[in-house]
């Protein structure tokens, strides 16, 4: 075996793209790329079973999991007080040192959704993570601003999310092929962190996207105990929080904690690529699994409802964390108004979750970091979690999670019309080389993007009716109105970025909406008409 990478001018390149460091990578990959591989076939072939005709349930082969008695880890010292939790990419060392410095209990440091992975990005992020866990990150802008890490009070503690098991690095290659994206971030962080963080009690600590079963969590959990070993660090020092994302997982969060028992800090929420999920399970499966437009879906519908309840009921009873989803808001100056109001919206939803019993939350945004604080600390007083809350009362069926007719709303024009818009704004900015990117007052990543098309898909393959304006979402009619939002774009934009971005990226969003076949995720087509750059 061999491992090669694309070259970097990244300040810092060459402590991290050591022999060694790739070296161990390339460990990672030769002996878990084969499962990996695997994993993702069994993806496929359990979708097109539950498209013939199969029933996604709890599953009986695993029952005595979900009936034993028994409990993760417990959480390190670092790990217990989770109430706040700021989300962003590592790259660029300005949004790196302002999440940090947030205030936050922890920052997720988003190498996935949140990061178009240019090499540029991945490179940069692993600097700029070795120089957090060292205390020695700093930045100073062209214009002579410096950032540097706050020595008045504790610093957000970092929680590293790599990519999902479905993506490649083509600027990381074994024997000539891509190596998997999720071993690039994580083999590149552990090597040169986990021993120092390990030594500090700050980890080395990690989020998990995508996962779709308990075999993926056993791969992870494989994966790190191989890590852990190969290190010499002790077994059990890692701690891997969840994303519950897909719907296939929300039946399998006992299993998925079970698997990594060792290694488990907790499960989390959100909503878009949960929805996503959803449709892309159910995109063939008739009216009953037509959701309404994005917008009107709230964490209060009842298959919503059922998906969190069960998660804070199953995390609580196995002595692991539940995490709420994203607030996304973004203050605008210009509106205060405007502002106001989506605070309150955000304070009544994280209200919701504290008294729900999640032991923390998500924003995207360091000015909501107090909001969230406030209402967790409300909830929790002296406490520093609310691990004692056990929701015995809560029991949910696999009707009630796959209850989506459940969600008020309708599907409209308006809808349609801005689930192009963001696809396209969305993804113009990934192809330049930002995965977090500023739309409508919203910080959205990936997940927007994702649900906003395969809405739109499933809407012309389903021949959906808009109730706003009786006319049916046919191909014809995407196209018009995907012109008209890209002409609305290109007043928006300057022209360079928009022939440069927009148009491949409207390009783009077209063929995923009107092809025949559903494509699993379009940051895979995206990432290649990117290139490796």
């Amino acid at each position: 075996m061999t491992i090669s990478h694309t070259a970097s001018d990244v300040a810092g390149a060459d402590t991290i793209l050591t022999d060694e460091a790739l070296a161990f990578v390339e460990g990672l990959h030769t002996r878990f790329a084969a499962r990996r591989d695997e994993l993702l076939a069994a993806r496929t072939e359990r979708r097109a079973r539950v498209a013939a005709g199969e029933k996604l349930d709890f599953l009986p082969e695993t029952a005595d999991v979900r009936a034993g008695d028994w409990t993760v880890a417990p959480a390190p010292a670092a790990l217990r007080d989770r109430r706040v939790e700021m989300t962003g990419p590592a790259a660029p060392a300005k949004m790196a040192i302002n999440a940090l410095n947030s205030g936050a209990k922890v920052w997720l440091a988003d190498l996935e959704d949140a990061s178009s992975p240019t090499w540029k990005n991945v490179v940069e992020s692993q600097v700029n993570l070795a120089g957090a866990a060292r205390g020695s990150l700093a930045f100073t802008s062209p214009e002579g601003k410096q950032y540097a890490l706050r020595e008045d009070a504790p610093l957000s503690l970092p929680v590293v999310r790599p990519r999902g098991w479905h993506l490649d690095d083509a600027n990381v290659t074994v024997d000539g092929k891509p190596a998997v994206g999720a071993f690039v971030d994580f083999g590149l962080h552990f090597f040169h962190n986990a021993s120092l963080l390990a030594e500090n009690g700050q980890g080395p600590f990690y989020y998990l996207p995508k996962t779709e079963s308990h075999l993926e969590a056993r791969l992870w959990n494989d994966v790190f105990v191989h890590a852990q070993d190969a290190l010499g660090v002790p077994q059990g020092t890692v701690r891997a929080t969840v994303l519950i994302e897909t719907i296939p997982a929300a039946f399998e969060m006992d299993e998925i904690l079970y698997e990594l028992r060792d290694h488990a800090s907790g499960l989390n929420a959100g909503r878009w690529d949960y929805l996503f999920s959803i449709v892309k399970y159910f995109r063939d499966a008739g009216e009953e699994f037509v959701l309404p437009d994005r917008g009107s879906i709230t964490m209060t519908a009842p298959f919503m409802r059922a998906y969190t309840e069960l998660l804070v009921k199953t995390c609580h009873a196995r002595g692991a964390f539940a995490m709420g989803g994203m607030a996304a808001v973004i203050p605008n100056r210009r509106e205060p108004e405007v502002t106001a109001q989506a605070f309150a919206k955000v304070r009544a939803d994280k209200r919701r979750e504290a008294s729900d019993g999640f032991d923390g939350s998500w924003v995207a945004h360091p000015d909501l970091v107090p909001t969230c604080q406030e209402v967790f600390d409300d909830v929790l007083g002296e406490r520093q979690n609310q691990l004692d809350v056990q929701r015995p009362e809560v029991e949910v069926t696999a009707a009630q999670l796959l209850d989506v007719s459940s969600a008020t709303g309708d599907v409209t024009e308006a809808g349609l019309r801005s689930n192009l818009y963001v696809a396209v704004a969305y993804t113009a900015v990934w192809l330049s080389g930002n995965g977090a990117v500023a739309i409508h007052n919203l910080m959205e990543d990936a997940a927007t993007a994702e649900i906003s098309r395969s809405q739109v898909w499933q809407q012309v393959h389903g021949a959906v009716t808009l109730a706003d304006t009786g006319r049916t979402v046919t191909v014809d009619l995407v196209r018009e109105i995907l012109g008209e939002e890209v002409e609305r774009l290109r007043g928006e934009v300057p022209a360079e970025a928009f022939e440069n971005h927009y148009v491949p990226a409207a390009r783009l969003v077209d063929e995923l909406c009107t092809a025949e076949e559903y494509v699993d995720f379009l940051t895979l087509p995206a990432y290649e008409l990117m290139g490796a750059r």
